[in-house]
């Protein structure tokens, strides 16, 4: 087949800004077989494949886009099903310009192959065409425990019970996906989307226990009690941070986890579902990065007449996806760039109205690599908002590890562990946000892979 030698990436198909800033539907519309097609023929298949070498998860990509370009979508499928077991979810959130694309030969003189809507492409396809779902291998006697079913979580788990083991994850939620549920907004990521990728693992014998909190409902001792060989913990980061100005604890002032978790979680923006949140009209969204865009823009779909994202650095400095940045903009979120907060406003009866920022300009660099930001004197301006939600990020929840014997986190309450996952405890392994603190989805599901394989090896000496 002859090669597409387009600079250009076929274009996705997505719903007009002014109409999806109104509704909670999935913004990118996906591929049709055509486009697939097409976009997959501008793959050189690059001997060395560098694309691979900066996936998480290791997808044979330059093979399963040979597959698309050939119209064989069933074998596409599973070859990216070989290695990565939530392929619907990473083509959609994974941020492959930093990683598989940020690799590809065609970005040198152009655009990348656009290897993420080609992976959502062809589990899209998989979903909608009733191919069999996977069958459970025998079983070979030995039980694991997961605890979190968060992208490290199924992951893992996925791993593992395609290799026959007992894998039995354990859920704090009342419903599976971690932050794929509670944090990745339905207009980038569908939940049924989710439900089906984890029916396809409990089609695999994956047991999914949920509204069990490990250190509350049970110890990770009483899960060991249980008959489990081993456990791996991907609990993710779930504990929020604040400033510290004055103000935080105001009425209408929120961390981007409870608000995302209200919207997403708990549907609050469907009108059948009794979930309190402040009907805002005008809302400021701390932070520059996924978090910070989701949050805007889910703001903006729940009524809100003016959403500002506040953020110290420049656009540049942003750590949110291009993409990201590029939908809130289109949708008619104001950017004030370079700006920070230094108090929030209250009126007589503690509710927010506003908040005091500072402009600030670029100074020499910091410990992360970008320029400091500096205030700048008497640059003081009050914006008029009536919310205020902080995405600064966010930290691993103590529980585990203060109820757990043998198990070392460092100063920043992140689980340490070895190359292998391995904790400072013989049998638990642990990954993703736990680990690194708030991260990618597709850094944690790497650290599931990664985890799996090592806990295969410890069982089998």
């Amino acid at each position: 087949m002859p090669k597409n030698m387009s600079p250009k990436k076929v274009a996705m198909p997505e719903q007009d800004p002014n109409v999806r800033n109104k509704n909670f539907k999935e913004v990118a519309l996906g591929y049709t077989p055509e486009m697939a097609m097409e976009e997959a023929t501008r793959c050189l298949n690059c001997k060395n494949k560098p694309c691979v070498s900066g996936c998480p998860v290791n997808v044979r990509i330059p093979e399963f886009v040979e597959k698309v370009a050939a119209g064989d979508f069933a074998a596409a499928y599973e070859i990216v099903a070989s290695t990565n077991a939530l392929p619907a979810i990473s083509g959609r959130v994974c941020p492959q310009e930093s990683q598989c694309e940020g690799k590809c030969v065609r970005g040198i003189k152009g655009e990348p192959v656009a290897i993420g809507r080609l992976e959502r492409f062809v589990a899209d396809w998989y979903m909608a065409n009733g191919v069999a779902a996977p069958v459970a291998p025998p079983k070979n006697g030995k039980k694991v425990a997961i605890i979190g079913a968060g992208p490290a979580g199924l992951s893992c788990a996925g791993d593992l019970a395609k290799a026959g083991y007992d894998v039995t994850i354990f859920e704090a939620f009342h419903t599976a996906g971690g932050v794929l549920v509670y944090g990745i907004p339905e207009f980038r990521l569908p939940k049924s989307i989710v439900h089906k990728e984890i029916d396809n693992l409990r089609a695999l014998g994956v047991k999914v226990m949920t509204n069990m909190v490990i250190g509350k409902v049970l110890s990770l001792d009483e899960v060991f009690e249980m008959g489990f060989d081993a456990a791996f913990i991907g609990s993710g980061a779930g504990l929020p941070s604040f400033m510290g100005i004055e103000g935080e604890a105001l009425i209408g002032v929120y961390s981007a986890n409870e608000y995302l978790t209200r919207t997403n979680l708990m549907r609050a923006y469907d009108e059948s579902y009794d979930t309190p949140i402040i009907k805002s009209k005008a809302v400021a969204v701390v932070g520059g990065g996924n978090v910070a865009m989701d949050a805007a823009r889910c703001a903006q779909r729940l009524g809100a007449e003016k959403v500002y994202i506040v953020y110290r650095r420049s656009e540049e400095e942003m750590p949110a996806r291009k993409e990201e940045v590029h939908h809130a903009k289109e949708e008619g979120i104001i950017f004030n760039l370079l700006t920070n907060p230094v108090k929030i406003i209250g009126d007589e009866n503690g509710k927010v109205c506003g908040m005091e920022c500072v402009k600030m300009e670029l100074g020499e660099a910091d410990a992360s690599g970008r320029r400091r930001p500096v205030a700048i004197k008497d640059s003081n301006f009050v914006l008029d908002v009536d919310t205020v939600i902080m995405a600064l990020g966010t930290s691993p929840n103590p529980l585990i590890r203060t109820t757990t014997h043998g198990i070392e986190a460092n100063k920043h309450g992140c689980l340490v562990v070895d190359e292998s996952m391995k904790t400072t405890r013989d049998g638990v392994y642990a990954g993703g946000d736990a680990v690194t603190g708030a991260a990618t989805v597709i850094l944690a599901m790497g650290a599931g892979k990664t985890a799996a394989a090592s806990i295969r090896e410890y069982l089998e000496k």
